[in-house]
């Protein structure tokens, strides 16, 4: 028998240089299902509009949670702070 549990974290989200910009903010808490930093991407692109062309899949994000480098399929944790930010580049 497989129960199906809806879990809600709080989250922490900050948005860095172009990807703030274009969003207008750098940080907001939200309230999420996803579990990984892939699905809370994801829950950000379907909300349309800046989220879905600065996070789309086809584009060079990075993110860190609790402000370390992940890989996307880093699991959330109630409380913890995620990043985006694009690609550093040297000059």
């Amino acid at each position: 028998m497989s129960t199906n549990f809806n879990v809600t974290l709080n989250v922490k989200l900050k948005y860095f240089a172009s990807i703030r910009e274009a969003i207008g903010q750098g940080s907001e808490n939200v309230v999420t299902q996803a579990v990984t930093l892939d699905s809370l991407r994801e829950e950000l692109i379907l909300r349309g509009g800046a989220y879905a062309q600065v996070l789309a899949h086809g584009r060079a994000v990075r993110m860190a949670l609790n402000q370390d480098l992940c890989e996307e399929s880093a699991v959330l944790s109630e409380g913890c702070e995620v990043a985006f930010f694009p690609p550093v580049t040297g000059g």
